[in-house]
């Protein structure tokens, strides 16, 4: 038999549909992983955010505050979600990320205004991300010509001038040079332990199927929590010598800023690394193969890049996809991360964040063990 056959290309090409088609985890794979990433990522990345979370220390009730606080609103890039009542408590709220911008409006500010001294408002941004703030910053050089316009009239119409009736002080804090690498780099902690660690474990018990050792585990008298412990325990040394490598590499190439926070990134490093190695363990008990045991990763790890924060703005996707992002560990971890490094956030700073990794681990591991369990039936 020799030279081309159609035939026998088609007879191989039949045969390869019918071989995909009984593998049918990566066939489902294959035609919904495309559609369901396209639909997800298409409407959920954003890289000018709008409605960005403010809050306002407002130190005088006038016109004055009251136009500049619903220019700010009719702008679309702010959202005033909080009003405080003294200095320290603004700082708070800023400094926890519960806000991206906190605007404090000076008790003599209309005296000044009408008097024609420069008055001022202070407006300090959160700029530990400085894709997130970029932005709205900028269109806050239009507000002292916009926000009084209507306001001085009469006798007051000469406050207006070219520059406007008032100034707009700016203080970008947490990463006041707007660095990219000062948030890139420590984001890249948690995409990073992700990938590799999730991906590992997957692919380690997985490996113990395929090859048949499977079985010898099985016929021991361990317990599945046993299992599970002396299967992940080298992998979470694995993940502690890589945060140590990471955050050294930061410091010295990146002179990423070191600002404290020890405890709660110390917490929070811990939760999160035996939650990706859970993670990993509950999708090596579904995969086939290491194939799929890949494919599952996969499917973990890009939501984790494209929605935790770390590539676009967080507060810049729709709420339905925030929503999934909150499900996903690396957005906590990306907040404890760049909190510690660059706030230099406390524990009591990270507790909600901590909480959601703590959750995830007993979420993740009780149904690693329910799984595990129904194997060995």
């Amino acid at each position: 038999m020799s030279g081309f056959s159609l035939t026998r290309v088609l007879a191989v090409l039949i045969k390869e549909f019918k071989q995909l088609t009984r593998d049918r985890v990566t066939y489902a794979m294959i035609l919904m992983l495309p559609v369901v990433q396209l639909l997800l990522f298409g409407y959920a990345i954003n890289a000018e955010p709008r409605h960005l979370p403010t809050a306002v220390l407002i130190q005088e009730d006038s016109t004055f505050a009251r136009s500049i606080l619903s220019a700010l609103q009719n702008s679309a890039f702010f959202r005033l979600t909080a009003q405080a009542r003294t200095p320290g408590e603004l700082d708070g709220m800023l400094q926890r990320g519960e806000v991206q911008f906190a605007i404090t409006i000076p008790a003599d500010f209309s005296r000044r205004v009408v008097r024609g001294d420069r008055a001022q408002i202070l407006v300090e941004a959160d700029a530990a991300d400085p894709s997130a703030t970029g932005s709205a910053v900028a269109a806050l050089s239009a507000l002292p010509t916009e926000a009084l316009s209507h306001d001085l009239k009469g006798a007051l119409q000469g406050r207006m001038g070219k520059a406007g009736p008032f100034e707009v002080v700016v203080h970008r804090r947490y990463n006041p040079e707007a660095v990219t690498a000062y948030n890139i780099v420590p984001g890249l902690l948690g995409v990073i332990l992700s990938m590799t660690l999730v991906m590992m474990t997957a692919l380690s018990m997985t490996r113990e199927t395929e090859r048949g050792t499977m079985e010898s585990l099985l016929a021991t008298p361990l317990e599945p929590i046993e299992v599970m412990i002396g299967k992940l325990a080298p992998y979470v040394l694995v993940g502690v010598i890589q945060t140590l490598v990471i955050l050294t590499l930061a410091k010295v190439l990146f002179h990423v800023p070191m600002m404290g926070g020890w405890g709660g990134l110390i917490a929070g490093t811990s939760l999160f690394i035996i939650g990706s190695l859970a993670l990993g363990f509950l999708i090596s008990t579904a995969a086939q193969s290491q194939l799929q045991a890949m494919q599952m990763s996969f499917f973990y790890i890009l939501p984790s890049i494209l929605l935790s924060g770390f590539m676009f703005p967080f507060r810049g996707m729709p709420v339905w996809a925030q929503a999934i992002g909150e499900v996903i560990p690396v957005t906590h971890f990306l907040r404890i991360v760049r909190g510690a490094l660059l706030k230099g956030q406390n524990l009591g700073d990270m507790w909600r964040e901590l909480a959601a990794l703590g959750a995830f681990l007993c979420v993740v591991t009780a149904l690693a063990m329910a799984r595990y369990r129904r194997t060995l039936d």
